[in-house]
């Protein structure tokens, strides 16, 4: 059934979500710092047995120069430079097999896929830790850190992502002025973050994103992940107000507000995981040109592979690909 507000209402809704007076000194901060701190990116051959596309396993530096896995397939053969898609994982989820996730490196891009540090293991492979783990948290990734804008789990994957962008424009098979991001769910999410905080993307994908109007879902839906917060706060009763205070500077809402890319977004109705309204309260203050698929009878899954297939034509489009 529909669980959240009416088609009409959507267009208006506007989230609750401050925006932090300092939120981009904080993230200048970050990512300066998670820069300092790289080391040289590896790139190894992955004997596929695949006739049409290569496979490299590439290991990078994130947050706190700490290694961060990825995958980069492109058409077998070709030197570049490409136009690219920067992929981010859905919550519980890694990098996968090698052999996963082959559509975009088949239809002429550039594929990288980041890991997410700390996930992969619920529904699909990860290779990379998250050795700052620290305090009490409810089980998953939400509130691990969540005391502090310091130390939360999302400063660390978002560094991760920004990195991931980095790392890609020192390629050589990389065409740096048609760089995309794209992402479902958790990776939505993600993807939103970079738009907010990387200049010059040729485009962003965020299908049913995630990590957006922390004030709307976390009260709103009974769902997780957003219910791991409302779990953790009905046992830590004392931390309401702080938990508040940290959430603003990791909210798509307040990426979405600086972001400039021309954006495809996808929303669901039916969607109790990540509600259409979540949605919108990004998608309504978008800084760029943006366009909304919004599927009247599908749940978490959005669109599906009609999504991925849209996400594909208008990164064809945006990158000038034949």
């Amino acid at each position: 059934m529909y669980v959240d507000m009416p088609e009409s209402e959507l267009t208006d809704y506007r989230s609750s979500q401050i925006d932090p007076v300092d939120f981009d000194e904080f993230w200048d901060a970050t990512l300066t710092a998670a820069r300092a701190a790289a080391s040289a990116v590896r790139i190894e051959p992955i004997d596929s047995g695949l006739t049409t596309i290569d496979i490299f396993d590439v290991t990078f530096s994130g947050w706190d120069g700490q290694s961060v896995k990825a995958w980069l397939r492109v058409p077998k053969g070709t030197t570049g430079p490409l136009p690219t898609i920067v992929q981010f994982v859905g919550y519980g989820g890694g990098r996968g097999h090698f052999l996963e996730n082959l559509l975009f490196a088949s239809s002429g891009f550039a594929h990288f896929q980041m890991d997410t540090r700390g996930q992969g293991s619920s529904w699909s492979l990860g290779d990379t830790p998250d050795p700052d783990g620290t305090g009490p948290q409810y089980p998953g990734v939400m509130t691990r850190g969540i005391d502090s804008r310091e130390t939360y789990y999302y400063r660390r994957l978002f560094t991760d992502a920004v990195r991931a962008i980095d790392t890609v424009r020192e390629l050589p098979r990389v065409d740096t002025s048609r760089i995309s991001v794209f992402g479902i769910s958790q990776g939505g999410g993600i993807a939103l973050a970079v738009a907010g905080l990387v200049p010059g993307l040729a485009a962003v994908a965020p299908c049913v994103p995630f990590l957006c109007d922390f004030p709307r879902a976390i009260t709103m839906t009974d769902a997780y992940p957003y219910k791991e917060v409302r779990d953790y706060l009905a046992v830590h009763r004392h931390k309401v107000g702080a938990v508040a205070e940290v959430l603003p500077y990791f909210d798509g809402v307040n990426f979405a507000r600086r972001a400039t890319a021309p954006a495809l977004f996808s929303a669901s109705m039916m969607d109790a995981t990540c509600p259409p309204s979540t949605v919108h309260g990004a998608y309504n203050v978008y800084g760029g040109e943006r366009s909304m698929s919004l599927w009247q009878f599908n749940g978490h899954e959005g669109g599906g592979i009609v999504d991925e297939m849209r996400a594909l034509e208008f990164f064809r489009s945006t990158a000038r690909v034949d």
